[in-house]
């Protein structure tokens, strides 16, 4: 009996060893990748989230900040902000392992899959809200499998605290978490699963208290922001290209046909067939709409490779051609990841890839100039973010222009701070009478101090209607409803005045701005606003000439800035 027992514990050490040493080297090249890139300008916005902590952020739920933050406490570099993201990206490999071992899968054909899948090289190092999902989408599946071996209490409220990990990853869990009960709606018999819905809605309630304090803002933009498009024929193309690329360049082909060929012999096979094919065609469909962006089918090739390594067994598929194809696949992707880490000079040079370099030397050569200022930057959160982390500061501040979108900028209290006070404004162009500097690293940036700065970009402006129908050339009043968000008293006076300002209201007929038309002058008479106070003021509009249907929003503007959006938009019909 011994001797048996010895030998089965053999074969599995010995079952077990090629993974082990795959999942080491995995380990091994994501340290060398995340250590020697630069980060990119995702991963640095989301580092600032990490030093921003909240139950929430406009794009976002915080997990990827909680990630950050652990491992930037460490050590702050790139290596730090990657470290847990590496981590589990590790842990998730091998759990993914563990719950195929019941399938008889080779270890042989484990490794060439899951280390063939493009999106897993780039969220094993990658600081996104990608890499929580990826790790806790694998960690549901782990305790799944084993609450359908057998109910349990304690199983259930480890899946209700991980469904709401995936909830605070990113919103996309809500996918997994109902393609799997629609995989075996006998859950719902099962006392111990209410137990797992009400303890994962219960944890995940300060998130949708923080979204009702601030209005739903990832509702407004996932919902409208993000999804305003229209239909394209080249989105679904463009959709379905993308994932055979990202799920290995040379063999993701034969993973689709592979796990969707597979015969379904137990529940836990069907959650993964749901899973995968619901994900897929959910993200298709929403290329009727909209340009869906590629990784976010991320938690679909999971249960896809599963699946497919599934398939090879129960028809022991074990062709010398595949392997080869495999191989190469993984070669091809190490060496791409390979050259990224030499920096060559081609890649620098590419757009997707440009930043991932410079922009430590970069953002040494702005702090030079700045010093301990606020440096100001408009249109875009990644550079400010970058030159947040790279000065380990959060002196860096993205000034969200009319012409621009919101951003978790326009949330957070940096603008509070730089108010009256001198701040470094640095653009990609020449501002005349302001920009004394020039800056050549990472391309041609302009640089000057403003003095005194006056913005106002949290200011609210609320209109009592929101359609307006007027005949060309017509006058109407619009009563607004102006809110003060600042922890401080503001005003609109330009009296002694450094930097004057002007309340304009914006028309757009479709992406061209048409008409900029300025407040009256009694609008600089309002009475000043105490924190959290509101004034009324009725704006007067002129509608444009031409017939058509306009957007209208209303923008403070202080020079040498372009002017914040201030209020919703507003439809406006001149016919």
């Amino acid at each position: 009996m011994q001797h048996a027992t010895l030998n089965n514990t053999q074969a599995q050490v010995k079952y077990n060893r090629p993974v082990v040493y795959f999942l080491l080297l995995w380990t091994l090249l994501n340290i060398l990748q995340a250590y020697t890139l630069e980060l990119h300008a995702d991963e640095a916005y989301y580092w600032v989230f990490s030093r921003m902590m909240d139950w929430g952020f406009y794009y976002h739920p915080p997990m990827v900040a909680v990630f950050i933050r652990i491992g930037d406490t460490l050590v702050h570099n790139e290596l730090g902000a990657r470290l847990i993201t590496l981590l589990s990206s590790t842990l998730a490999l091998y759990l993914v392992w563990l719950m195929l071992q019941r399938y008889a899968v080779s270890a042989k054909w484990f490794i060439l899959f899951m280390g063939g899948v493009l999106i897993f090289h780039v969220y094993g190092f990658t600081a996104t809200p990608d890499a929580p999902l990826l790790f806790f989408a694998v960690l549901f599946y782990f305790f799944y499998q084993q609450y359908l071996d057998g109910d349990s209490w304690v199983l259930a409220i480890i899946l209700g605290v991980i469904a709401a990990c995936l909830l605070y990853s990113k919103y996309h869990g809500i996918l997994l978490i109902g393609f799997t009960l629609l995989s075996n709606l006998k859950l719902l018999k099962r006392g111990s699963f209410y137990l797992t819905v009400v303890l994962a809605f219960a944890l995940f309630v300060p998130h949708l208290i923080w979204q009702y304090h601030h209005n739903f803002p990832a509702v407004n933009f996932n919902l409208f922001e993000r999804s305003s498009g229209g239909f394209d024929i080249t989105y679904g193309f463009n959709y379905i290209g993308a994932q055979l690329l990202i799920g290995g360049p040379l063999i993701s082909w034969f993973l689709f046909y592979k796990a969707f060929t597979t015969k379904i012999k137990d529940a836990f096979m069907r959650c993964l067939m749901v899973n995968a094919a619901g994900v897929f065609i959910f993200f298709y469909l929403n290329t009727l709409k909209v340009d869906v962006q590629p990784h976010y089918t991320l938690i679909a090739f999971v249960p896809l490779v599963m699946l497919a390594l599934i398939n090879l067994k129960q028809r022991e598929f074990n062709p010398i051609w595949l392997y080869r194809l495999a191989g190469a696949n993984i070669i091809l992707i190490v060496a791409f990841r390979l050259c990224l880490v030499a920096g060559f000079s081609f890649l620098k040079e590419n757009g997707q890839l440009a930043s991932y370099y410079g922009f430590r030397d970069w953002a040494k050569a702005v702090h030079a100039k700045a010093g301990d200022h606020y440096v100001i930057m408009k249109d875009e959160y990644q550079n400010p973010s970058k030159y947040c982390f790279y000065t380990n500061s959060l002196k860096g501040f993205a000034y969200d222009s009319r012409y621009y979108r919101t951003t978790q900028f326009d949330m957070w209290p940096f603008e509070d701070s730089l108010q009256h006070t001198n701040v470094y404004y640095l653009t990609q162009d020449k501002i005349h009478g302001v920009t004394t500097d020039s800056i050549d690293v990472t391309g041609k940036w302009y640089g000057g101090w403003v003095n005194n700065a006056r913005t106002y970009q949290k200011v609210i402006c609320k209109a009592a209607v929101d359609t307006i129908t007027a005949a060309p050339g017509q006058q109407q009043a619009i009563d607004l409803t102006i809110t003060n968000p600042y922890p401080f008293t503001i005003d609109f006076s330009n009296k002694g005045a450094v930097h004057p300002l002007a309340m304009e209201a914006c028309l757009y007929l479709g992406d061209d701005l048409a008409a900029v038309q300025p407040a009256a002058n009694d609008f600089y008479n309002l009475p000043p606003i105490k924190p959290g106070g509101q004034v009324r003021y009725a704006f007067t509009l002129k509608a444009p000439v031409k017939k058509g249907s306009y957007a209208l929003f209303f923008s403070w503007r202080t020079e040498p800035f372009e002017g914040s959006r201030n209020s919703t938009i507003i439809k406006l019909t001149v016919k």
